[in-house]
């Protein structure tokens, strides 16, 4: 399991999760998540972002009062965020903006269930001052580990994935790097990110997390 396996299989799986995102077939996303994350944005009312990880488009779609750029490493996804418009869109791996290639400098930065690796995942973290201006703000949404964790041991390590729920047209479910809470909290503060909030969104009916969100600032 690695970070470019889970690159691997994003490429293979564009065109279904294009279709899964704009069709509403996931109801987490519909019920929670998508407004979550949207009013976390809001709330700090940025003039410029970056969506690190952005898939095809919606969340800067969502978000016309922000200046907003999207990036992504899938050119397939890209291409569709693309044509769907409402903002500017670039192809741009992880290991490439934490080499400072991405030329930016932003109020905030959000990286929406787009954290999916281990190293790639770190790397962005460090280049976090080559893309956030002094104040900005980083802000995370992930799979709340409560939630996400099974019957496995809670402890960090690659798990493998699945599509189980989604439409036939997925496959070669991507791995993914679980984290403990107490990890992603770690992934900021040893980043000289500063923790700011906290949110645990819950799904009306169960009443439980279905997402973590996390704000972290460079002071």
């Amino acid at each position: 399991m690695s970070d470019d396996a889970v690159l691997a299989s994003w490429s293979r799986n564009a065109d279904p999760w294009v279709t899964a995102v704009r069709e509403d077939e996931i109801a987490s996303r519909v019920l929670v998540t998508n407004a979550a994350i949207v009013d976390t944005i809001r709330a700090r009312q940025p003039r410029t972002a970056v969506d690190l990880g952005c898939g095809e488009g919606w969340l800067v779609r969502a978000l016309p009062e922000v200046r907003m750029v999207g990036v992504d490493a899938i050119p397939g996804l890209v291409e569709a965020a693309r044509l769907a418009g409402g903002g500017e869109f670039r192809q741009l791996s992880y290991e490439r903006i934490a080499a400072g290639e991405l030329e930016l400098a932003v109020d905030l930065a959000v990286c929406n269930f787009s954290l999916i690796g281990k190293d790639a995942v770190d790397g962005l973290f460090r280049a976090a001052p080559t893309y956030l201006r002094r104040g900005g703000a980083l802000v995370v949404q992930t799979v709340h580990p409560m939630a996400s964790c099974g019957d496995a041991a809670y402890a960090d390590g690659w798990r493998s994935g699945s599509w189980a729920g989604f439409n036939s047209g997925f496959a070669d479910a991507p791995p993914w790097y679980f984290r403990t809470i107490s990890s992603w909290i770690a992934l900021f503060t040893d980043h000289g990110l500063r923790l700011v909030e906290m949110r645990e969104p819950v799904h009306p009916d169960t009443g439980k997390p279905v997402s973590l969100i996390l704000v972290g600032t460079l002071d």
